[in-house]
């Protein structure tokens, strides 16, 4: 499978902890990476471009000599006064991985691909799949029904499936995706990466208060409410912090898409996926990937041996 050349080697599972709004940073994501996955977090989560480049730095001076690679997520939309700088910031810098939201553009992927860098860029469906490829990423991220924030609808077989029909890059799989079987059922679906953020929100490491990690742990997939009444783009949030906030997911008109807006937003509603309901812990990340990789390795393992046993090999 196309994972890419700078990737292989350097993963102990195909797993990438999903850049998370206001919950990813520094700590999570220097766990991540020196337990072996490959952690990344938003541009946006730090104030100001210059606290960005402090970020990178602090994480880079944080890393062992054998841990994964990390990666920056960039919101490449007109509303987000900041692309042009932090992506500056992330050529002189040299980020290893950058993935792009709400926009492909072919001038960000020669920019990073002029250093060696790769991109990802996240999609919910064929359409903007197309679009991504046309623009020359590397990888594109799947997001399929049931993954948190900006979440899509489609079946995960249905949306890798018909991505891999014209794209011959990594697919990376997103939605409802907690353990290493799962990963390795994504792998086996067609998938080359999984992308998991909600189990990363649920780590002593997120930075998010203790009450939404709680509610994180104790909710079901029928406590998730997908709705565009928050940012003004559908995305799967926390029933009970809806009801907190006194947002009525079925009546009043979504807002526009206001960047400026989102940070207030969305600390005040809590966003997850509905894999909430295989969540009952709030792990140290380290913990938590160490248990992904022997999941991962074990899953894979008994995949085979009962493929054996079964006359299927």
């Amino acid at each position: 499978m196309p994972i890419p050349e700078s990737l292989k080697g350097r993963l102990a599972a195909p797993v990438i902890a999903a850049p998370m709004f206001l919950t990813s940073g520094p700590d999570l994501v220097v766990e991540t990476c020196n337990a072996g996955l490959l952690g990344t977090f938003p541009a946006l989560n730090q104030r100001t471009s210059e606290g960005f480049r402090e970020w990178l730095r602090e994480i880079r001076g944080r890393l062992a000599p054998e841990a994964a690679p990390f990666g920056v997520n960039l919101i490449v939309h007109r509303s987000n006064p900041r692309v042009e700088a932090d992506l500056a910031i992330c050529v002189e810098e040299r980020v290893p991985l950058v993935i792009t939201s709400l926009g492909a553009v072919p001038e960000l992927v020669a920019a990073v691909h002029g250093y060696g860098g790769l991109v990802f860029h996240d999609v919910v469906n064929a359409r903007h799949a197309r679009k991504a490829a046309e623009a020359g990423v590397d990888g594109i991220i799947a997001v399929a029904a049931g993954a948190g924030g900006h979440a899509g609808t489609l079946s995960p077989f249905a949306l890798v499936s018909e991505i891999r029909a014209f794209f011959g890059g990594a697919i990376i799989l997103s939605g409802a995706m907690n353990t290493g079987r799962d990963v390795a059922a994504a792998r086996m679906m067609g998938a080359d990466l999984a992308y998991l953020g909600t189990r990363f929100l649920a780590t002593t490491e997120a930075m998010v208060p203790d009450e939404q990690k709680r509610m994180v742990a104790e909710s079901s997939a029928a406590d998730i409410v997908y709705t565009p009444k928050v940012s003004g783009i559908p995305a799967s949030f926390l029933r009970q912090s809806l009801a907190a906030a006194g947002i009525d997911p079925e009546g009043g008109a979504a807002p526009h898409l206001d960047m400026a807006s989102e940070a207030k937003v969305w600390r005040d509603v809590w966003s997850a996926g509905q894999g909430v309901g295989g969540i009952t812990d709030i792990p140290a990340a380290a913990d938590l990937c160490r248990g992904l990789i022997s999941e991962y390795r074990d899953a894979v393992a008994a995949c085979a041996d009962a493929a054996r046993v079964e006359g299927w090999l």
